[in-house]
This record gives C-alpha cells, sequence and structure tokens, in this order.
C-alpha cells in the first residue's frame, strides 16, 4: 500500500515539520542504500567503501585531498578504506603530473564493475521515486539538499554534477 504524502503545512518551518524532513532523510536514506548494503557485505566492505568508490569513479584522477573534502572523514579513515580498495583491486593511485606528491586515483576495471553494480542497485530504487514525485519535486528535492551543504562547499559538487 503507497503511503499518502501529506503536503507541508503552510507553516513548514515548525518543529513538526523540521522533524519530519529529518526522519524522511533517516528512512529514505536507509531505504536507498538498503540493496547497495548488500552487495558491499558479500565483499566485506562498507558505506565508507561505497562513498569512496562512487566519487572516485565519478571523478577520476581525483586526488586524496579532494576525496578527503568530498567524504568529510578524517585521512586516517580514509587511509583505511583507500589500503582496503587498492588491496582489493578495485582502485589504484599514481603520481601526479605537475605534484609528484599527489596520488590521482582511479578505479580498476574491478571497481569500476562493482561501483556500477552499486549505482544500478541505487538507481531503480531513485528513478522510481523521482517518477513517482514529479520533475517539479524533484527539482524542489534537489534544492532542499544543496540547502543543507555549506555554501563554502558548493563547489565540491560543481565538477561531480557534469554529465559523463
Amino acid at each position: 500500500m503507497a503511503a499518502q504524502i501529506t503536503p507541508a503545512s503552510p507553516l513548514f518551518l515548525r518543529e513538526p515539520e523540521i522533524r519530519r524532513g529529518v526522519e524522511l532523510l533517516y528512512f529514505g536514506h536507509g531505504r536507498l542504500n538498503r540493496a547497495a548494503d548488500m552487495i558491499l557485505a558479500e565483499h566485506g566492505l562498507g558505506r565508507a567503501h561505497h562513498r569512496a568508490l562512487y566519487f572516485v569513479a565519478r571523478k577520476p584522477g581525483l586526488t586524496v585531498g579532494e576525496l578527503l573534502r568530498l567524504l568529510v572523514i578524517t585521512k586516517q579513515s580514509l587511509g583505511r578504506v583507500l589500503t582496503d580498495l587498492t588491496d582489493r583491486g578495485l582502485v589504484e593511485s599514481a603520481p601526479g603530473e605537475s605534484d609528484r606528491r599527489q596520488r590521482l586515483l582511479r578505479l580498476t576495471g574491478t571497481g569500476a564493475s562493482l561501483e556500477a553494480t552499486l549505482f544500478d542497485a541505487m538507481r531503480t530504487r531513485l528513478a522510481a521515486a523521482y517518477g513517482h514525485a514529479g520533475q517539479a519535486a524533484v527539482t524542489g528535492f534537489w534544492q532542499v539538499l544543496e540547502g543543507l551543504i555549506p555554501v563554502e562547499d558548493r563547489g565540491l559538487i560543481v565538477g561531480l554534477s557534469r554529465e559523463r
């Protein structure tokens, strides 16, 4: 049975409406990731690995520093994630062209295949939700999510938004 969508109250900035948004984010995020989580578990990987694979796939040649800023995790945590992904043959790194100290990250063929499988698991669910909501709702949803990103960090997503 499909849930009845209750329109936002004209008083949409009150606590009950904000709490409703938080709840929907928690439940929606959890359900969106459930299929990917099962695939990750089969490979002994977690959501941090998934996020790293996703962003490296979106921007091949991404530096470790850029990935740190995108993931908003500690250098130590990213080090563990990248070690796991490299040891499993999913990610490879190469020195930068102009700065040899930089580490440029790329997915291997195996890594690209796994990332595509993970994305497909999420795409199906998100596409269905987008289709149900309609174009105007999707645009509004994007505006709300973008509003959650601090202005100084919004530039991080610009390079990821281009068609690949």
